[in-house]
């Protein structure tokens, strides 16, 4: 695995680094939050509950409007595995997916345990949310795929025959590595998706999806972008289902005015190439913000994963400032995410000076321990 570079950071840009690592945190929470209540929904469901032209604000759903679901728990632990990494390598231990891994694994915790256990030392703060600890509907694959300390490969992986989008849609953080090379990036999200997605088409959209993510952060376009993520594709075994999928969500945007029946026919059979494709579509025609999402959520598909595939993109690709102010006021563990995503955002940006060999700030390594 690779090194991150050792770029010289100013301070406009690690504002704005960190605008657009708010951005995509948030994006996914709130695209996701936006969703969950009609997951699983036919539109004509989603219409006779929520009138003619669909869902259009957060609703209720897990008891309060703005609730997230096992998607963003996944994406919040993704981004403390990371930072886990970079402490971690201090000791010459360097090994992003073990350590991905084991904050999975920390995640899998929260789906068992009624609250934190305060005698794991090792926790640092996320797994002490207590917010973290409810249970949203995470489907078998996770909770098999992380159910006991072997980790999946991709040469022996997890669910060997799982496509579905739940390890693309928390693989947004690793997008937001931008001193990596993008193949970096795409093998890093390859090898953690297969920790519980075993189909070459779950664990390549992954890595395209936070191949696109990395283009984003780096102030690409969204177009372009998706081209590189198709250029690493090209090189890899089986992943023409992924490749057709990205080129037929570029190819809709020229077909007539976006709606439901689009959105419904990329997402297909509701695949993670589907899925990721349907949001790429979704952010590039979308309006604005809340255009991209309403439309990523009000079809018959996975809504929950697509608003959070789609508020992903749009997040990196325009900072927190562009995201709903409404939507964010009642977002669930908003406080959290701001938290995980400032830290994320210091330790890529001034880690040298929170932990190496001329010293370490103890709070640092209590909120993010070596071990």
């Amino acid at each position: 695995m690779g090194v991150t570079a050792g770029a010289v950071w100013g301070r406009a840009e690690q504002q704005d680094f960190r605008s657009r690592v708010r951005g995509t945190l948030l994006g996914v929470a709130v695209g996701d939050a936006l969703g969950a209540p009609v997951d699983g929904l036919d539109l004509d469901a989603i219409r006779e509950a929520h009138g003619a032209e669909g869902l259009a604000d957060l609703a209720p759903a897990y008891g309060r409007r703005g609730a997230v679901t096992h998607l963003t728990q996944l994406t919040l632990f993704s981004v403390d595995g990371l930072i886990r990494a970079q402490v971690r390598r201090d000791t010459g231990a360097w090994h992003p997916p073990t350590d991905v891994h084991r904050a999975y694994r920390r995640w899998a915790a929260t789906q068992r345990d009624w609250g934190p256990d305060l005698r794991r030392k090792d926790d640092g703060w996320l797994a002490r949310e207590e917010w973290m600890y409810v249970r949203r509907n995470a489907p078998r694959a996770l909770l098999l795929g992380l159910g006991d300390e072997t980790m999946g490969t991709p040469q022996a992986p997890k669910n060997p025959g799982e496509r579905g989008p739940e390890a693309a849609a928390r693989s947004a953080p690793f997008g937001l590595l931008v001193g990596w090379e993008p193949q970096l990036v795409a093998q890093l999200a390859v090898e953690c998706a297969a920790q519980t997605h075993g189909h070459p088409t779950g664990v390549l959209a992954a890595g395209a999806y936070a191949v696109i993510v990395h283009g984003l952060a780096r102030g690409e376009s969204l177009d372009g972008a998706v081209q590189r993520a198709l250029a690493l594709l090209a090189a890899r075994p089986g992943h023409q289902a992924v490749a057709d999928a990205l080129q037929h969500a570029l190819g809709a945007v020229r077909q007539g005015l976006p709606g439901p029946a689009r959105v419904s026919e990329l997402i297909g059979e509701g695949t993670a190439a589907g899925l990721v494709a349907a949001a790429v579509y979704c952010a590039l025609v979308g309006e604005d913000v809340r255009h991209g999402l309403r439309l990523a959520v009000n079809h018959g598909g996975p809504s929950a994963a697509t608003g959070a595939l789609t508020g992903g993109l749009l997040g990196a690709l325009h900072g927190e400032t562009a995201l709903p102010p409404a939507w964010l006021a009642e977002l669930e563990g908003r406080p959290t995410m701001l938290e995980l995503a400032d830290d994320f955002a210091m330790e890529m940006t001034q880690g040298a000076a929170l932990h190496g060999p001329a010293g370490s700030s103890p709070g640092w390594l209590a909120r993010y321990p070596r071990s």
